[in-house]
């Protein structure tokens, strides 16, 4: 018998328990040691080479991407039989967060780990992959992912590029330009998108190495990590072998969404690691610098930041370590390649959660950190400056965090119309709870009781606001994107109320509820006002999708969903949260 296991985008209609959600106390001790090999590397190696690469010493990103081929953290996901150490997907996001600490390097690694290897390891031929991937994860050779064109980003598929088979069959010529490629300028092999004669139904990728045919442009001038090399990749007349091709013809755009998915929920783990680093040097600098004869830490709108900051980025890592949690659970043990990209397909829903979630988390960081820098966080002498603008790409990487917005609920709808997830009767069932509701006199008292009711009320809000939609819009549900960002935002907010209480009660069960102080702190706080967000998003979207008696049925459930009898303290909250943070002088949770 198969395992039960929550399947993607389940967590909307269906209740979890603690026990169930896998969390970052959960990692194990050969996890815990691969990070701070990780960490050691990055802060040790990377971090004092940083200006040099934002001079653009490509030599030394090249070193650095050999050393982590030594190290064994190209490959720590990758089948041992093509050189890797066969690690679960866990231990790979353990790897990314620590990465996340790395700047623009970060994407150098990401570049060569993820979407410059993954193609062709999950579609790959045998002999492509015996060929690339034991080079690409020892770091001899740096690959690269060419999906973007200057006329078609978030619709690759309107890409220009072409390859053309010659008439014996055994070669594709190639013509076109890419843009924007992470790695540009030193890698040795790319993943090329192309329709081969120009067809989008033949939408197709292919390995290409570098030649005359094929070369790197002009490095980009950027906004943020120019630490990392971007350039255009053109291919004149490139004449690469029949075999080259990954998968079969017209699989292009199953491979590039299909990679982006694992794209996505690590990027989640490396703005966590981010966050985290730009906390604790925002801590530190409070802790040192003084006004008015008192050090900064001591007023209470810098505790305030520093300790929404601090929860912002734990509701990020904890849902980072919940999704992937369920990727490894479903995928088990010595399951094949196959079976994994099927596992990390499964939850794209909440891989595209993540991207957004935490991306809009380290953007908040950054913000406040540069605020609490003051002038200082201006100047490039000190680390806010940095922090800032090498932020503000994660919100473009791996699918706009708006078409990511609009997947998530197209996802689900989807997923619901081919029976794959019980979306339809759950929003019959609440219908009918509208209609007939009932007076619950029961007193829960366990913990974080108001806080489970809350988050279990904006998953239903969010199943009556995108349940209403779909009845009005049917089929054109998906020309409606105001409507789906704002469906998009409070199945977010859900997500991440429902995982924040998870982690604090799984944390007070095997610790006693004293220790777990401040993660109930971090979860009561960020349910106080999220359930705020979803109310605001839910009135606004049922005044654009009903009206009459169907508005204001809809707005009294609405009342009575988002009604917070038992409001927290945020304030005494985050002063205690603050407090501990300043206490350790860093990021302690």
């Amino acid at each position: 018998m198969e395992k039960e296991y929550m399947k993607g985008g389940e967590f909307l209609i269906a209740e979890s328990t603690a026990d169930a959600v896998f969390t970052p106390e959960d990692l194990n001790e050969e996890q815990r040691m691969i990070g701070d090999t990780t960490k050691e590397f990055v802060d040790n190696e990377v971090a004092p080479q940083l200006p040099a690469m934002e001079q653009h010493a490509w030599e030394v990103a090249r070193d650095l991407v050999r050393k982590g081929g030594e190290l064994g953290l190209l490959g720590a996901t990758i089948p041992e039989e093509y050189g890797g150490l066969g690690l679960d997907q866990t231990t790979g996001v353990v790897i990314a967060e620590m990465m996340g600490r790395a700047g623009g390097f970060g994407t150098t690694f990401g570049a060569q780990t993820s979407i410059g290897l993954l193609p062709i390891l999950y579609f790959g031929s045998e002999e492509l992959k015996k060929k690339w991937i034991p080079k690409i994860v020892s770091g001899e050779v740096v690959s690269a992912y060419c999906l973007t064109e200057s006329s078609s980003g978030s619709d690759a598929q309107g890409a220009k590029t072409t390859a053309k088979l010659t008439d014996d069959g055994q070669h594709y010529i190639l013509n076109g330009e890419k843009m924007f490629i992470s790695n540009g300028s030193f890698a040795d092999v790319f993943i090329v998108f192309a329709k081969i004669d120009g067809e989008k139904d033949k939408f197709s990728a292919f390995v290409v190495e570098r030649s005359e045919n094929c070369r790197p442009g002009a490095e980009e001038h950027k906004m943020g990590i120019k630490s990392s090399s971007t350039t255009p990749l053109i291919l004149s007349d490139c004449k690469i072998p029949a075999t080259n091709l990954i998968g079969n013809v017209g699989d292009g755009a199953k491979i590039a969404f299909n990679i982006l998915n694992v794209g996505r929920f690590k990027l989640g783990a490396s703005v966590t690691g981010g966050a985290k680093l730009a906390i604790h040097h925002a801590v530190r600098y409070a802790n040192e610098r003084e006004q008015f004869n008192r050090k900064i830490s001591s007023f209470g709108a810098i505790k305030h930041k520093l300790a929404e900051m601090a929860i912002r980025t734990w509701v990020a890592e904890s849902i980072t370590y919940r999704t992937v949690g369920m990727i490894d659970a479903l995928i088990g043990d010595g399951a094949d390649n196959a079976k994994k990209m099927q596992s990390i397909e499964e939850y794209a829903v909440e891989s595209s959660i993540n991207k957004v979630a935490c991306s809009e988390a380290l953007d908040y960081v950054v913000d406040e950190m540069v605020q609490i820098y003051g002038g200082y966080g201006y100047s490039a002498d000190y680390p806010a400056e940095k922090a800032y603008r090498d932020s503000r790409i994660n919100r473009i990487f791996e699918g706009t965090n708006e078409i990511n917005r609009m997947l998530i609920p197209g996802q689900l709808m989807k997923r619901a119309m081919k029976g794959k997830l019980g979306l339809l009767q759950a929003a019959k069932a609440l219908q009918e709870e509208l209609l007939n509701p009932s007076m619950s006199f029961d007193e829960d008292t366990s913990l974080l009781a108001a806080e489970t009711k809350l988050a279990q009320n904006a998953k239903k809000t969010a199943l009556m606001v995108l349940g209403t939609a779909a009845q009005k819009y049917m089929m054109g549900l998906s020309e409606q994107q105001e409507v789906l960002l704002n469906c998009a935002d409070i199945i977010m907010d859900a997500y991440q109320m429902e995982t924040a209480i998870m982690r604090a009660k799984k944390y007070a069960d095997g610790n006693g509820e004293e220790a777990a102080g401040r993660c109930i702190d971090m979860a009561s706080v960020f349910c106080n006002d999220a359930i705020q967000r979803v109310e605001a998003k839910a009135k606004n979207t049922i005044a654009a999708i009903a009206e009459g008696d169907e508005g204001r049925t809809l707005l009294v459930a609405l009342k009575r969903f988002t009604k917070n009898n038992s409001p927290v303290n945020t304030i005494a909250a985050r002063q205690r949260i603050a407090d501990t943070m300043i206490a350790a002088n860093s990021y302690p949770f």
